[in-house]
């Protein structure tokens, strides 16, 4: 190829880039021109329904445009998750995810997307622990309670989650393995419809979402018994922690974070940090989730990229473990 030619291409590639970087730049200087769509992978009712709610009924004052949550339950919250991977990657459909969307990584034998590749980071929008609530009809008042009446009744004891791999099933295997006992996993399609059958007695015990559960356990509907992170939460001051209760090393938690197409334009994603963020540092919003339980996490997309990658690993030591299994 001659200089002249090698000249020409160059100066058309070069054009080219120029071009896609200004389309970019006035595609988000005129985003959001139309509602945002936030997917929550969940029936109505529970930990990522509430999250997504509170962000959408406050970000329309930042944004200028109406913030609308569709519930996309099943799979695991694959259907919703994948749902998100396939729009266009404009800004406009954006995922709540959490646990799940890592788990599934390894849960998984052909998940039908990768958390790191198909999705760009927006932020981290919070965090919450999860509190292990029992049926009142459940004799036992303590952890160590709990834990010598599964050992005298194996198989006996059921407990409730959101979902194979959402974060109330894991924080149950991880109490199932660390306590050595066996209680039976018994999944639903959200957090919502898990406290109900909950209330009823149908199962024994959740390790609920906090903005899920804590209102029952308030009204005595549900006996909570510890929090699953490291420190008590601010909604629950009198609940130990379960470390605290008799399983020291014990440690999990739930998150919550954005996620949009992995092809969505950087300027787009920077500013849609840059306006849930301010929905998060509000004072009205940092109140509502502090009454639930509920951290507020922000930062940067890149921060929380790394925090996904560092979850999958983390989850994949888990699902090995515990030998879970997609039934």
């Amino acid at each position: 190829m001659s200089i002249r030619i090698f000249s020409r291409v160059m100066c058309a590639v070069t054009a080219s880039v120029l071009m896609l970087t200004a389309a970019e730049c006035l595609h988000a200087q005129n985003y959001p021109a139309r509602p945002i769509r936030i997917i929550a992978p969940y029936v109505p009712g529970g930990g990522v329904d509430f999250v997504a709610r509170a962000i959408a009924q406050k970000l329309p004052e930042f944004i200028g445009q109406q913030v609308i949550v569709e519930n996309r339950p099943g799979g695991g919250t694959n259907i919703g998750s994948e749902l998100v991977v396939r729009a266009a990657p404009d800004g406009y459909t954006v995922l709540l995810g959490g646990v799940p969307n890592t788990v599934n990584m390894s849960l998984f034998k052909k998940p039908p997307y990768d958390v790191v590749r198909d999705f760009a980071p927006v932020v981290q929008t919070t965090t919450a622990p999860n509190i292990l609530a029992l049926h009142p009809s459940v004799p036992a008042k303590s952890v160590k309670e709990l834990i010598a009446l599964a050992k005298s009744r194996p198989g006996e004891l059921t407990f409730a989650s959101a979902g194979i791999g959402s974060s109330n099933h894991l924080s149950g295997e991880m109490f199932r393995i660390t306590a050595r006992i066996v209680i039976v996993h018994v999944p639903y399609k959200g957090g919502g419809a898990a406290v109900v059958d909950l209330i009823a007695g149908h199962v024994s015990m959740y390790f609920g979402t906090t903005p899920s559960t804590v209102p029952h356990v308030r009204t005595g509907k549900l006996r909570g018994l510890a929090v699953t992170t490291a420190k008590r939460s601010q909604a629950t001051p009198d609940v130990p922690t379960i470390a605290e209760a008799g399983l020291p090393t014990f440690e999990q938690s739930a998150w919550h974070g954005l996620l949009a197409p992995a092809a969505t334009p950087q300027a787009v994603i920077t500013r849609l940090n840059n306006e849930v963020v301010r929905v998060l540092r509000s004072p009205d919003v940092v109140e509502r989730f502090a009454a639930q339980g509920v951290d507020v996490i922000g930062g940067t997309p890149q921060e929380f990229a790394a925090f996904i990658k560092q979850d999958v690993e983390k989850y994949a030591k888990l699902v090995k473990t515990a030998g879970i299994r997609i039934e």
